[in-house]
């Protein structure tokens, strides 16, 4: 992609640290942008500046069907999405309710992979405009190294990564790029917002401002994958 000025782009999860971020670098760069979150009360951290403040719930199908049905009404359609939201838990298998293991496959896997399939047509319009329309995942370090202690979570962002890696060549066909990015731990709190478990000590993290950047420069340079050394 040769620039982001006008595009029109998604980002999904922009009340937490990354969305937050991510759509703060898109308007720098002159994309309009719109964000979800999860209920009308996170929905007060979106930005007013936003092209579209949207309310999405990656655990109910009818809240990905609702907003997709909303997107695909947009008569200026969609030239790429960014796959911001995301849940953690720690714990021994033993220890991990199936709740919050089916909690954190809907929100960091299912939900996403729905989302983005509802919307594939949009990203192909797109694409006939010759716009480089792109999907942006974020599966992490953890998908190219599963942790034990992290079981659940481990499957929730490897099942992401290989859904992905096998769209990217599914939908490269019809012009529409797919890039996971692999960083290592980062600081957007995400781990001292667990859902189930502690975190254990990570170290000091990486900046999310240099992570987002970093991830929209493989955007525009056309990167294919962008794996943890990439960061």
């Amino acid at each position: 992609m040769t620039t982001l000025q006008g595009k029109r782009i998604l980002v999904v999860g922009a009340s937490g640290a990354f969305g937050r971020e991510f759509c703060n670098q898109l308007m720098a760069q002159g994309a309009e942008v719109f964000g979800t979150a999860r209920t009308n009360e996170t929905s007060v951290r979106l930005g007013a500046d936003l092209a579209g403040r949207l309310i999405l719930d990656l655990e109910s199908a009818e809240s990905i069907n609702n907003l997709a049905t909303y997107l695909r009404s947009l008569p200026e359609g969609l030239d790429g999405i960014v796959l911001a939201a995301g849940l953690v838990a720690f714990g021994s298998i033993s220890e991990t309710p199936a709740e919050v293991t089916e909690k954190l496959l809907k929100v960091n896997a299912l939900g996403q992979i729905q989302l983005v399939s509802q919307l594939t047509n949009m990203l192909a319009e797109s694409a006939k405009a010759n716009n480089e329309p792109f999907v942006l995942s974020i599966s992490g370090v953890i998908a190219e190294t599963p942790m034990a202690g992290l079981t659940s979570y481990s499957a929730s962002k490897t099942a992401l990564l290989g859904f992905a890696q096998a769209a990217s060549k599914e939908l490269r066909k019809s012009g529409v790029s797919w890039i996971d990015a692999r960083p290592g731990h980062t600081e957007s709190g995400l781990a001292s917002r667990a859902i189930h478990g502690t975190a254990p000590n990570f170290g000091a993290g990486k900046e999310v401002s240099a992570v987002v950047q970093r991830m929209l420069a493989g955007i525009l340079n056309s990167e294919k994958d962008l794996p943890s050394t990439s960061f």
